[in-house]
């Protein structure tokens, strides 16, 4: 909280309480979004494997989304109670006392999810045209991480990286659903937020499923 200090008690709308919060919130989601990297599609990919899921009668993008979606909705209270517990008893959160922008919440926190899966499956299908994926997966890692929200919140940005942040799928998977549960946004700036995520998730997911078909069609199954 110094950044908030030493610009005089607030930043961009954040206090020290609400700008605790806010890390507090980051670090509750941060699991159950996954803003870090996924390889086990691309693995599937470079090992040939991917040919046993084109094979059954489940449409592999689906398959792995509602997985994802599962594995969101399982971690969501063990990975995200911790850090709020622990932000209420050593600093205090600033959250709303009435219901709404925890229902809108948690529609975002699920668009989060799906946006989150698919920037991480479009990163995967690179597999189908590389050799090496590090390189992608830093690169994912860095910009998803800083863009995101999660070093700190977008609102801080300078303009220029402001605006390259608006322009990415990024903010949809943590400064959105946070600015949202903390009541930031409220009223008609939370639907704009929800339909931003809206437009992301559809875009990214069928911009996902047309990569696929064309890296399936590289896939050669040896023998049988």
């Amino acid at each position: 909280m110094g950044a908030i200090g030493a610009a005089g008690g607030t930043l961009a709308g954040y206090d020290a309480l609400t700008g605790a919060t806010y890390a507090w919130l980051a670090q509750a989601l941060i699991g159950p979004v996954n803003v870090f990297t996924w390889t086990e599609l691309a693995e599937r990919i470079r090992t040939g494997d991917i040919a046993i899921d084109l094979a059954r009668p489940i449409d592999p993008q689906a398959g792995y989304l509602a997985a994802d979606l599962g594995r969101a909705a399982f971690q969501l209270l063990p990975r995200g109670a911790p850090p709020l517990l622990v932000g209420a008893l050593v600093t205090g959160l600033a959250l709303p006392a009435e219901a709404l922008p925890y229902l809108l919440g948690l529609v975002s926190v699920t668009l989060a999810v799906v946006v989150s899966f698919a920037c991480r499956w479009l990163m995967n299908l690179a597999a189908f045209w590389l050799l090496e994926l590090r390189g992608v997966t830093t690169l994912y890692l860095v910009a998803s991480n800083l863009l995101c929200g999660l070093v700190v919140p977008v609102h801080w940005f300078p303009p220029w990286l402001a605006t390259i942040a608006a322009w990415t799928p990024f903010p949809a998977m943590l400064q959105h659903p946070i600015d949202i549960i903390m009541g930031r946004a409220d009223g008609p700036e939370a639907f704009i937020l929800l339909g931003e995520q809206v437009a992301w998730a559809i875009g990214l997911l069928v911009i996902g499923r047309v990569v696929f078909e064309v890296g399936a069609r590289k896939v050669v199954v040896q023998g049988g």
